[in-house]
């Protein structure tokens, strides 16, 4: 047993077990938790219902006992552009403290973890690392795309069409049909999001099954991974595997390493830092941007790539494929281990069946990855630009300032063409603690987008962005406004100076004025009480991935 009861305890348990039927045979057997994020309101966790059995038998025929254990799994995009976005980052730390309490309290001997979304995969992976019993992740598949005649639509085409709606590009009831038809079925939305990005953090980790985060939900092929989630489990409780006993340093070098190859999001520089250091390992900002000079851009699906989606990354071969176009090239460590078998191992399963889809090492996309960190007198720690979805005639750019103290500012602004083409628009006290809770700006960019300015309006933000963002979108400017960064100081009309390839962020303002600016600097308070405040006083910046778990012991 991985658990140390005495047996006074232990019958105390077994008395409240047996008062819902399980038997005294059955409670001396080893009790794995189901950890599931099921609900109702997040078609990426809807799926999980349909595998609990099939799970639960797989354990107890390999001599376990499984309960389960529900656990909270939102969705970002229930609450998109409403005052709810605030608690979705916050919503990580929560989850983590979610899983830590239930395993401690339960005394668990082991843990199968099912999530999908966001927040949700970080949060449980932070626990479970804090955590450290024999742990195996399910995560939930992608879900179709959807369309509308020929063209292909997700969800971050529905608020693109309500700026071209506004506009009057297209009529409403055209509008409406991309709302009906961009969601069809459950499961991660099928673009290089933040959720297939975590997914696929998961698994590089060694926690989920060989291509489980590039799978699609509800098929024969994602049921046969949870019944291996299941199995698995019982395996490593048996060797009392654990995750610290897998995950190293070069593990989360190469999640990094696959984040560049494939444009990841940009919301992975606030998790994988936070994740990290649960393991007492340093992950930075820095580590991202040398990782991306060195790891070419080899493969794009939505929105660094007009038309493709996670089913066509699927038909390729998916994530180990891509994997093993970066092991030709010594990019990643094929000897670290995980729950299922090595990096090698994973990446001997596959073959790269799409060559346009998952590029060769030798003919890549872009010679570097597809995220890249800032430096400059605005962003004086870091500021994030996902620029895989970028075009590149933006690369550089220079504008006059338009500031906004939120987003919802700037997004009725530009709905009234009030912001326009060669703009440079400031949104800030947005970020962990100014909002609090770090919200995404993809409305704002949205409506750029279905404005067609993707490449004529820079967005500068303490904020953060959907992993489906695309257009030239700069975020987690740290420090942040709230915090007295130099974000707070820059006026309407100053010049912005933005190059991706010199990885500079500046603006045309001198030390002694902003200095000078600075004098009796009273930072905007937004409102925030119970978590958000808790949040608010404890969580550290986003260059230290906004988490209230950064300070050890």
């Amino acid at each position: 047993m991985i658990r140390q009861w005495n047996e006074e305890s232990l019958d105390h348990r077994n008395t409240l077990l047996y008062a819902m039927g399980i038997s005294e045979e059955d409670v001396q057997r080893p009790i794995i938790g189901l950890v599931n994020s099921w609900n109702e309101m997040n078609p990426g966790h809807f799926p999980f219902k349909d595998v609990i059995t099939e799970i639960k038998a797989e354990i107890y025929a390999a001599g376990g006992l499984a309960l389960e254990l529900p656990i909270s799994g939102i969705c970002d995009g229930i609450c998109s552009n409403t005052p709810g976005d605030r608690y979705t980052l916050p919503a990580r730390d929560l989850v983590s403290s979610e899983v830590e309490t239930v395993a401690e309290l339960n005394m668990l001997e082991g843990m199968v973890m099912m999530a999908t979304c966001d927040k949700v995969v970080p949060g449980m992976v932070m626990g479970a690392l804090r955590v450290n019993i024999p742990t195996v992740m399910l995560t939930g598949g992608y879900m179709a795309s959807g369309h509308v005649g020929d063209k292909m639509i997700t969800l971050t085409h529905t608020k693109q069409a309500y700026a071209a709606y506004i506009e009057g590009q297209i009529t409403r009831e055209a509008y409406k049909e991309i709302v009906r038809n961009a969601c069809p079925t459950p499961g991660a939305c099928p673009f290089m999001g933040t959720a297939n990005t975590m997914c696929a953090m998961a698994e590089v980790l060694g926690l989920s099954p060989h291509g489980n985060a590039c799978v699609r939900s509800q098929t024969d092929k994602w049921h046969e991974m949870a019944k291996q989630a299941g199995r698995q489990i019982m395996d490593a409780w048996r060797a009392e595997r654990k995750p610290m006993d897998i995950i190293g340093e070069s593990s989360f070098k190469n999640v990094v390493s696959y984040m560049m190859a494939t444009g990841g999001s940009t919301n992975s520089l606030l998790h994988l830092p936070a994740i990290a250091r649960q393991a007492d390992f340093v992950v930075t900002p820095e580590t991202f941007d040398e990782i991306s000079r060195q790891v070419p851009l080899i493969s794009t699906i939505y929105p660094n790539h007009p038309t493709q989606t996670m089913e066509d990354f699927d038909a390729a071969g998916g994530l180990p494929v891509v994997l093993g176009e970066l092991a030709k090239g010594g990019l990643v460590d094929t000897e670290a281990q995980g729950m299922f078998g090595t990096i090698g191992e994973k990446i001997a399963l596959y073959e790269n069946l799409n060559t346009e889809v998952v590029r060769p090492i030798t003919n890549p996309i872009n010679p570097q990855g597809g995220l890249a960190v800032l430096h400059g007198n605005i962003g004086t720690e870091s500021a994030i630009v996902k620029f895989s979805a970028v075009e590149k005639d933006a690369f550089q750019f220079s504008g006059p300032a338009k500031c906004y103290d939120s987003q919802d500012d700037a997004w009725h602004a530009i709905l009234k063409d009030e912001i326009v083409a060669g703009d440079v628009v400031i949104i800030r006290y947005e970020g962990p603690k100014g909002s609090p809770g770090m919200p995404h700006m993809e409305t704002f960019m949205a409506a750029v987008l279905g404005k067609g300015l993707g490449s004529d309006i820079a967005l500068v933000s303490d904020g953060r962005f959907s992993g489906a963002t695309g257009g030239l979108a700069i975020g987690h400017v740290s420090p942040e406004a709230y915090q007295g960064g130099n974000l707070a100081f820059i006026q309407d009309g100053d010049m912005i100076h933005i190059d991706i390839e010199a990885r500079s962020l500046t603006v045309d303002v001198s030390d002694a004025e902003f200095e000078a600016r600075k004098v009796d600097f009273k930072p905007v308070v937004k409102p925030a009480s119970g978590w958000l405040g808790l949040y608010r006083k404890y969580c550290t910046s986003a260059h230290s991935g906004a988490t209230v778990y950064w300070d050890k012991d």
